[in-house]
């Protein structure tokens, strides 16, 4: 552990976590394809959804967080690497920085409550479809919607209120963007302690919500054994929408939590890959995969681009 002596005064913070990559251009234009993508299609859902009033539903409010929560997400953190790897800008100032940390933890952890609630919500529509809106109204949505964001932007306060008061031995970040892991690696103290509590917090996360929507599915099935084979049809199709969106954000992150708890040791690259995986794969297949398999948003859009293309 190094000494609080050694320590010095931030001012920026320099990245170094993708001096390694090879053809940073390529992956740069990559990344930011992905990101444009991704960032126009998520608006796009949410201007349909705004403003087609047939669609001010508890599922739709639902589907418009879950679209802020992906442009937050992938907002927090692609800029600055296609920066990185497109102008070699490898410096980002100290406040700016933990701005980027909250956000991009932020976004981790709503998108797990999102989630968690969109599968309550698909129990309610197929366990209780004539209570449905007395339980779920708009306004209830939007007050959990809004309770959710308020818990979220309380568990990650915890990151910049841990590292600021931290003396700093060192101003390289090792990986490609501000992350708790990435600042606190820079400070005079232990990392494994803080690395520790952060791995608590976020596998109670991960396993509360994780089982909340396992245990919402298991709901499900046992409900529709009552339904027909046709309304079984259209329910499958709104959960599979909701598997998809769960799949993409859970199997990257428990990949890299399967190979780092059993030891295995990644290099740079792999870690890079895993972490840009985990942000952008979400981010961009969630509003096609909500646009494409949800028939209201789906005819709406090509409902506008016939109006745009007429006139």
């Amino acid at each position: 552990m190094s000494s609080y002596n050694t320590s010095v005064k931030v001012i920026e913070f320099f990245i170094g976590g993708l001096d390694t990559t090879e053809r940073p251009l390529v992956s740069g234009t990559v990344i930011l394809l992905i990101f444009v993508l991704s960032v126009l299609a998520n608006i796009l859902n949410i201007l349909v959804i705004i403003y087609d009033k047939n669609l001010h539903k508890p599922m739709y409010i639902l589907i418009c967080n879950l679209c802020v929560v992906d442009i937050l997400y992938t907002s927090s953190s692609s800029p600055t690497v296609i920066r990185v790897l497109f102008a070699g800008v490898k410096t980002i100032s100290y406040v700016p920085c933990l701005i980027q940390m909250f956000a991009f933890h932020l976004g981790e952890v709503m998108e797990m409550f999102v989630l968690a609630v969109m599968a309550l919500d698909r129990l309610l529509a197929v366990g209780r479809p004539f209570q449905y809106h007395i339980y779920l109204t708009n306004k209830r949505t939007l007050v959990l919607t809004f309770f959710l964001w308020i818990v979220g932007c309380g568990f990650v306060a915890a990151s910049p209120a841990t590292v600021i008061p931290l003396p700093h031995c060192s101003t390289v970040l090792k990986y490609s963007f501000c992350n708790f892991a990435s600042v606190i690696r820079t400070t005079c103290t232990d990392p494994d302690y803080y690395f520790n509590l952060v791995a608590i917090v976020m596998f109670f996360l991960l396993f509360f919500t994780f089982c909340f929507i396992c245990l919402s599915y298991i709901g499900i099935i046992w409900f529709m054994k009552l339904y027909s084979s046709n309304d079984k049809k259209k329910m499958g199709s709104t959960c599979f929408s909701h598997l998809i969106s769960v799949t993409c954000y859970y199997f990257p992150l428990f990949i890299v939590i399967i190979l780092t708890r059993f030891g295995l040791v990644l290099t740079l690259e792999a870690r890079n890959g895993l972490a840009f995986g985990c942000v952008l794969v979400p981010s961009l297949v969630n509003p096609f995969v909500y646009c494409l398999r949800t028939k209201e948003i789906k005819s709406r859009i090509i409902s506008l681009f016939k109006n745009i293309k007429a006139s």
